[in-house]
């Protein structure tokens, strides 16, 4: 038997309220997560790591506050602490196994990071792990806190992460299509509504459209930040600060914005942050709002394509039977996240709404949705803004398009009167329903044509006081 094979079957053992469980001696988790891994057996994923990493430094937070008030001992807050420091920067799901989706509001996930921080202080400590009488996950990782507090807590933080990152990748995406808004400035192309041809614009106030989505989503979810401010670390179990000291309540909001640069503050009613979570609700309405516009506008993009007016870059062949089909795959997938995040809005306000009395039970399920619908959407602008950056327009397909509607008519009612124009219109069909522009020409003269389909023209607000002149 090797050495390394005699470790692995070394165990220790672990008691809880409900008995015994013998555990791997090397296991850097406890008896909790022993059962909650056994329990908790649906998604076959654990929970997410940007939720995990913002509970270390929750925990990191209230560890400094206990250390500086004296409510842990000195070498053994700053082994929590530095414990907590260790698992952040070097980061492995592999400590933190629990199941995304668990019964208790988050009580497991609470839990296994109590565990795991207080078996990596031991270690620091140069004790063996499972030494709680030196460590203990509750008695001293969990000091003056609750998993209704803390997790909650935790959300918040990941959230706002996830929101400034979201921001970002919205403002790339704006950036992206107001170049191509540039870059298609003197391009007409006939616009269209209900799928149906209308009046001309050019393609660059098509895409100026598009910018304009992106830049309220990014404004959107930078100001919903706010929303998500406010905490209840210190209210432990209903938001009461039963079992916290009143100077711990304070200095632990003060070490978590020092140390997570995010400007927390107190819940005034904290048993109201506790008990309700549609803060949550209200973000992710601005997510299924960004979600919307991500799903109008990729959809628009594959019409125009499949129009000839624009010109997708090809990333990859299209099919595994017709050779040199190439299709608009970034597209789709941006839809299928965006789908993806509008369904997790229902899954959100729904977690949130069977909230009952002073816990919301199932805020891993909301928790999970929520982080998903932000990494999600972060993935899904950053792939469209360099998407979007290889788009190129096809001028000859734009103006034979045009050319070729009636629509183009409109652009002369304000000369020529809505009946003169429907007349034009009559006559046109009477011929082979060709190039309007050239049947414009005929009528009316070049000149006028010029001056009416110009892009700037087509473009401007409004129009000069005009004057029945043809």
């Amino acid at each position: 038997m090797t050495a390394a094979t005699k470790r692995a079957q070394e165990t220790r053992t672990e008691r809880d309220a409900l008995g015994e469980r013998r555990i791997a001696a090397q296991a850097p988790w406890g008896i909790h997560t022993e059962r909650a891994r056994d329990n908790f057996r649906l998604t076959g994923r654990p929970v997410r790591r940007a939720f995990i990493l913002a509970l270390l430094d929750v925990k990191r937070a209230c560890a400094e506050a206990n250390r500086e008030l004296g409510h842990l001992e000195d070498r053994v807050g700053e082994a929590i602490v530095s414990a907590c420091e260790d698992l952040i920067a070097d980061f492995t799901h592999e400590a933190f196994p629990v199941d995304a989706l668990q019964g208790g509001a988050g009580t497991s996930l609470n839990m296994n990071v109590n565990e795991v921080v207080a078996n990596r202080a031991l270690a620091r400590l140069g004790r063996a792990s499972g030494d709680y009488g030196t460590v203990h996950p509750l008695d001293h990782v969990n000091l003056h806190q609750s998993t209704n507090d803390t997790v909650p807590t935790a959300l918040r933080v990941a959230a706002i992460r996830g929101l400034r990152e979201l921001s970002a990748a919205f403002a790339e995406l704006q950036g992206a299509f107001q170049r191509k808004e540039q870059a298609f400035a003197n391009i007409v192309a006939l616009g269209r509504t209900e799928r149906v041809a209308a009046v001309p614009l050019t393609l660059g106030a098509e895409f100026s459209a598009f910018a304009g989505a992106f830049a309220r989503d990014r404004w959107r979810t930078f100001k919903c930040e706010e929303r998500l401010r406010v905490v209840n670390l210190g209210g432990t179990a209903v938001g009461t600060g039963l079992t916290a000291p009143r100077d711990y309540i304070f200095l632990a909001i003060e070490k978590l914005r020092t140390a997570t640069g995010v400007g927390l503050s107190r819940g005034e009613n904290m048993v109201d942050q506790t008990a309700n979570a549609d803060a949550f609700v209200e973000v992710s309405g601005v997510l299924d709002a960004a979600a919307s516009n991500l799903i109008k506008i990729a959809d628009d993009l594959r019409t125009l394509s499949m129009l000839g007016e624009i010109r997708l870059p090809a990333v990859q062949p299209g099919s595994s039977i017709m050779p040199g089909k190439v299709n608009p795959v970034i597209l789709e997938s941006v839809i299928q996240a965006a789908i993806r995040v509008r369904a997790h809005h229902g899954t959100v306000a729904d977690g949130a709404s069977r909230a009952s009395l002073q816990i919301c039970e199932f805020l891993p399920l909301l928790g999970d949705a929520l982080l998903e619908s932000i990494e999600l959407l972060a993935n899904a602008a950053q792939s469209l803004a360099v998407h979007a950056d290889g788009i190129e327009a096809d001028a000859a397909r734009c103006r034979e398009h045009l050319d070729r509607s009636p629509e183009l008519i409109t652009a002369f009612v304000p000369e020529l009167g809505y009946d003169r124009c429907a007349g034009l219109v009559k006559d046109w069909k009477c011929t082979d329903h060709g190039d309007m522009r050239a049947f414009l020409k005929e009528k009316l003269g070049d000149d006028a044509v010029r001056e009416r389909l110009s892009p700037q023209a087509l473009t401007a607000l409004g129009h000069q006081e005009a004057r029945k002149k043809y």
